[in-house]
């Protein structure tokens, strides 16, 4: 999930998180809080579910944030 702030310092430093998730889809999915780089922790089984969603936020050193949903 890619995300960009124009401040400079701590203020311009993007985190990420996850805001909801089902708990099938936190035993699938890793967030990288520094790069907001979402992973596999196992394969995918299509037999489980065909989608899923996640909503991940990102949140700078003044404060601001926003979130996205993730299918």
């Amino acid at each position: 999930v890619p995300a960009t702030d124009a401040d400079e310092g701590l203020n311009g430093r993007v985190k990420y998180s996850i805001q909801k998730i089902t708990e099938k889809a936190s035993q699938i999915f890793q967030l990288d809080g520094d790069t907001g780089a979402i992973t596999l922790g196992r394969s995918l089984d299509f037999e489980e579910g065909n989608s899923y969603e996640l909503e991940v936020q990102a949140h700078d050193g003044g404060g601001l944030s926003d979130t996205a949903k993730v299918v």
